[in-house]
C-alpha cells in the first residue's frame, strides 16, 4: 500500500472519530476548518507540486492535532484537563500546543516552497523570512478568531478559547513563534534529507 494512501485512511479516520458527538458542530467546523483545508489544497495540487514526506508526515500530525481540539474544543481536552488537575494549573493548555503547531508545520511548508522554487537562497535570510512567514500566519489567524468571535457573540467563545488569560492573543503567537524557531534550527538538515530524496 502507498504511503500517501496509508496517510489519507489515517487522516480521515480520525476526522470521522472528531466528528462523532463533538463538544458541539459549530465550534467543530471552525476548528477543523483549517485540517479541511489543508486535505483540500493538498489534494488539488499533489499533482502538480509534491512536498517531501517530511512535510506530509508533519502535516498529518498537525491534523490530528486540530481534530483532537474541534471534538473536544481546546478548552476542554481530557489529557490537558488531567495535566490542569494534577499539576494545579490555571488552565486546560492544549491550545498552546496547537499554536506551537501553528508555528512548527508551516514552517516547514514554507521553508520547502522557498527553496525548492528557488525564492530564497541565502540561508540565514530564508530562516528569518521563514519565521516571519508563520508569525504573520499566527497574527492572521487571531484576527479571524477576533471577527468570529465578534459576527458570532457567544456562540464562538469555544473556539476563542481565551479561559480568562487576558494575554492569550499575545502567548499563541508566542507559542507559533517558537514553533517555527525550533523548526528551522533544529530540523532543517532533516528536512533537506526528505528534500533531496525528492531529486533521486
Amino acid at each position: 500500500m502507498k504511503r500517501i494512501t496509508v496517510y489519507i485512511i489515517l487522516f480521515f479516520a480520525v476526522f470521522i472519530w472528531s466528528l462523532i458527538n463533538p463538544h458541539d458542530y459549530f465550534t467543530w467546523f471552525l476548528e477543523a476548518a483549517p485540517a479541511i483545508l489543508f486535505f483540500l489544497i493538498l489534494s488539488l495540487t499533489y499533482k502538480k507540486f509534491k512536498f517531501s514526506w517530511f512535510v506530509y508526515s508533519f502535516i498529518l500530525v498537525h491534523c490530528f492535532v486540530l481534530l483532537i481540539g474541534a471534538k473536544y474544543t481546546y478548552a476542554e481536552v481530557p489529557l490537558f484537563n488531567y495535566f490542569k488537575d494534577a499539576f494545579g494549573l490555571e488552565r486546560n493548555n492544549y491550545d498552546k500546543v496547537g499554536h506551537f503547531m501553528q508555528g512548527f508545520v508551516p514552517a516547514f511548508i514554507a521553508r520547502e516552497l522557498l527553496v525548492r522554487l528557488k525564492v530564497v537562497n541565502g540561508k540565514n535570510w530564508l530562516k528569518y523570512i521563514v519565521v516571519s512567514i508563520c508569525l504573520a500566519i499566527s497574527a492572521f489567524y487571531e484576527f479571524v478568531e477576533w471577527w468570529v468571535s465578534v459576527a458570532t457573540g457567544e456562540s464562538a467563545d469555544s473556539f476563542l478559547g481565551t479561559q480568562g488569560y487576558v494575554w492569550d492573543t499575545q502567548s499563541d503567537m508566542l507559542y507559533a513563534t517558537i514553533g517555527a524557531i525550533i523548526a528551522v534550527m533544529f530540523f532543517s538538515r532533516l528536512h533537506d534529507m526528505s528534500m533531496n530524496k525528492l531529486k533521486n
